[in-house]
């Protein structure tokens, strides 16, 4: 059966305890992970540190954390200790982000994304294990480091995000899941066979693998609001997220829209950008509208052969009270 998880609001939200009262509704609500990302704002690990001290039995999880602006020593460090406070919960996801965030922001060079992001998870896992670390790589050469504190039993599991090819490839043969989003039905079928053959390529036991496929969801009695808003989001991420979202949704036979909405976006006409995500685009990537149509629309993506999780997002302008209100329309 496919779990159902839910993605924390990637928009600012007014405190910790927002994000912690959020976890708390997911865990009433049965949903099986909330997952957080760490982009502007606040940073993932204290807040997720809050959210395991507010719960009891929701899992928590890293989606994502880039790969740049920690070392993999550290981000290993961190995953131990995070496991250690959740009581045995964490999932950890990891990537490569892009150059917009990881030069503008974080001032580090964005150089060979994935042959990084497979060191930082050899080398994640070499931590976790307890052992002294050695390791030998294109991009680290590191020796002697060890945890000073008991390996965490369980390790956690170690995610990769990706969109394109070869790094959903790169996901399935050295990661213990993949983390998607934006696609639709058929774009996610093509790349679950990149990470099918990445499994293979690594000789991994898929039945241990975990794909995560995060899905723009507003369920309102509203349903204009609802549609608004997720158009709002999507044109927001094909537009002004850097390159990759728009070049995910052209591999999946949308370039011309994909184009048009980075364009308009990019040049300031951010109404005709939105305007450009038309209904059928719309329902092919989201679920937006009224909670009696919404559970359906859910369950196609749920249904889709591979997936091993749908994870509940949120439009980035949703107030509290959307928010809740998806949360419980579309609890397991």
């Amino acid at each position: 059966m496919t779990a159902r998880d839910i993605y924390l609001p990637v928009a600012a939200q007014p405190s910790v305890s927002t994000l912690v009262g959020l976890s708390q509704l997911a865990e009433v609500e049965g949903y099986e992970r909330v997952w957080l990302p760490e982009t502007w704002g606040r940073d993932a690990v204290t807040t997720l540190t809050s959210i395991a001290h507010g719960t009891t039995d929701v899992g928590i999880g890293t989606s994502l954390l880039n790969v740049y602006s920690r070392s993999p020593s550290l981000i290993g460090q961190t995953a131990a200790t995070l496991q250690e406070v959740s009581d045995g919960r964490l999932r950890v996801g990891l990537g490569p982000s892009g150059p917009r965030v990881i030069e503008g922001w974080h001032g580090e060079s964005f150089e060979r994304p994935l042959r990084r992001t497979r060191e930082t998870i050899d080398i994640v896992k070499q931590v976790l294990s307890g052992d002294s670390v050695e390791y030998d790589g294109d991009l680290f050469e590191l020796s002697g480091f060890r945890l000073r504190s008991d390996p965490p039993e369980p390790a956690p599991p170690i995610d990769a995000g990706g969109l394109g090819p070869k790094a959903v490839e790169l996901a399935g043969r050295f990661a213990d899941g993949w983390h998607a989003l934006l696609f639709t039905v058929d774009g996610m079928a093509d790349r679950l066979d990149d990470f099918d053959r990445g499994v293979d390529l690594g000789d991994r036991d898929r039945a241990s693998q975990r794909v995560t496929f995060s899905v723009p969801c507003c369920v309102l009695d509203d349903r204009e609001r609802a549609r608004d808003l997720t158009r709002q989001h999507l044109a927001f991420y094909v537009g002004g997220m850097g390159t990759y979202y728009r070049d995910a949704l052209a591999r999946q036979g949308y370039e011309e829209t994909a184009t048009e909405v980075f364009e308009q976006w990019t040049g300031g006409d951010r109404g005709r950008a939105i305007a450009a995500i038309d209904d059928d685009l719309l329902d092919a990537l989201a679920v937006a509208g009224t909670p009696e149509e919404c559970r359906d629309r859910l369950a196609r993506f749920a249904g889709i052969d591979g997936v091993d999780a749908v994870n509940v997002s949120f439009p980035r302008a949703a107030e509290r009270s959307d928010i809740e209100a998806t949360v419980a329309a579309l609890a397991p």
